[in-house]
């Protein structure tokens, strides 16, 4: 089924409100007392409503399959969860909720109870809960039902945005942004400090674990010309294994770049960069942790990919329809087994030498370099895209109406995009 933006909108903004009464009902009741358990300040937890919008895009093709589409729900839901716990440690540096005394738990962060709670509330989602929110949104009146959900749009992003600078402390820098302080920047000033320590006392209450305090381990961060140099390095060399392995397994030599230009697999280096920036504090803890932690991962981190780029580009890229033990032909047991491998390798080994080499590169060579490198990886990066949809469109039929199209065909026509993508086939 294909979704318009405002369908999935509505689904994005109802569970996100759902998810909103979930967490604070269950808070509230534990507490004795009032809790706000959004990370944002109005009625919306927002990790449910994306959470939602994932398992309705990416499981749409489960829904006739209950087994997998409760285990789909569980393992997308799961990494949900993990990532978003992660990424709010990284902020502040501190655990925003522990689940280190419930049994099986993982890191803290996810606990199989909940995991399975995540693989039945997906599954009534995707099965029951979509259809009745659908419906109910055809029945309102077009213009005022688009009205209301850009407002909410609107004032939802405005809400993560001014939680995100309370917990950056973004409020102190204005003095220094407004120098004179005249009657409305003295205001602005005054009102941003007002809302700033509002949020703060709000999040220190729902999640007392976290205070807005001087933060640790700041070295651990990683900025944004070290994450694009692991983003560089990881497509180069996940492009050279990924071929070498063919070479080994199929004995032939096949492209296995996700670029028309150069030896890049966008989905390796997306990888190494996130799991870098997940897993990075997690480097000394024993080898099956983050074996673990890259087989779970890993898996649903393929899987998201396999969808996205077939629903994006009408391709199939990869199908493991043969192999035991796969899902969807989209990822398989063994495989995911191998990001476990690789993130063990990857963190206890590589990732050591090679940050010192990224130090290196950027010292010597200021950021000039990662400038042009960043150019050439956008213009290729776009220019693929192009290249993929034109390539799409040709297979069925439509011929090029525009003049972006017409250079498409040109220079990227069917025989030299097969050598590109041997493996695509039309969904």
């Amino acid at each position: 089924m294909n979704y318009t933006f405002y369908q999935l909108a509505s689904l994005f903004l109802v569970y996100s409100f759902l998810g909103w009464i979930i967490e604070t009902g269950i808070a509230t009741w534990k507490g004795k007392k009032y809790r706000n358990r959004g990370f944002a300040s109005g009625p919306f937890c927002f990790i449910y409503g994306l959470s939602g919008l994932l398992l309705t895009v990416f499981l749409n093709d489960l829904i006739d399959r209950p087994v997998f589409l409760f285990l789909g729900s569980m393992i997308i839901a799961t990494t949900m969860e993990w990532i978003t716990g992660k990424s709010l440690e990284r902020m502040k540096q501190k655990k925003w909720w522990d689940y280190s005394q419930k049994k099986w738990n993982f890191d803290g962060y996810i606990c199989l109870q909940y995991s399975f709670l995540w693989g039945i509330l997906g599954f009534i989602a995707l099965r029951y809960t979509n259809n009745l929110i659908l419906n109910f949104y055809k029945l309102l009146p077009s213009f005022p039902a688009k009205l209301v959900i850009w407002i909410f749009m609107f004032i939802s992003f405005a809400d993560i945005l001014s939680s995100i600078m309370a917990i950056y402390h973004m409020e102190t820098r204005l003095p220094a942004l407004l120098k004179r302080n005249h009657g409305l920047q003295q205001w602005i000033i005054q009102f941003s400090t007002r809302i700033a320590t509002n949020i703060e006392h709000r999040i220190v209450k729902a999640y007392p674990a976290v205070s807005f305090g001087k933060e640790s381990n700041v070295k651990d961060k990683c900025n944004f010309f070290q994450l694009f140099w692991l983003f560089f390095i990881g497509a180069f060399l996940g492009d050279i294994i990924e071929t070498i392995f063919c070479r080994i397994t199929a004995g032939i030599w096949m492209s296995r770049s996700s670029l028309v230009w150069g030896p890049f697999s966008i989905v390796w280096g997306l990888a190494i960069a996130l799991f870098t920036v997940l897993l990075y504090k997690d480097r000394n803890k024993p080898d099956s942790h983050i074996f673990l932690m890259g087989t779970f991962l890993g898996g649903a981190y393929e899987y998201i990919c396999s969808i996205f780029t077939e629903i994006v580009f009408g391709k199939v890229f990869w199908d493991y329809s043969k192999i035991p033990f796969n899902l969807s032909g989209r990822i398989n047991l063994l495989f995911c087994f191998f990001w476990g491998i690789a993130a063990v390798v990857w963190l206890k080994l590589l990732y050591p030498k090679l940050a010192k080499f990224i130090e290196l590169i950027l010292r010597k060579s200021g950021k000039w370099l990662t400038l042009l490198l960043i150019f050439f990886m956008i213009t290729n990066i776009i220019v693929s895209i192009l290249a993929l949809v034109r390539y799409d469109s040709r297979t069925k039929g439509i011929p090029a109406a525009h003049r972006w199209e017409q250079v498409m065909d040109t220079y990227f026509y069917d025989e030299k995009m097969e050598l590109i993508y041997p493996n695509a086939k039309p969904r």
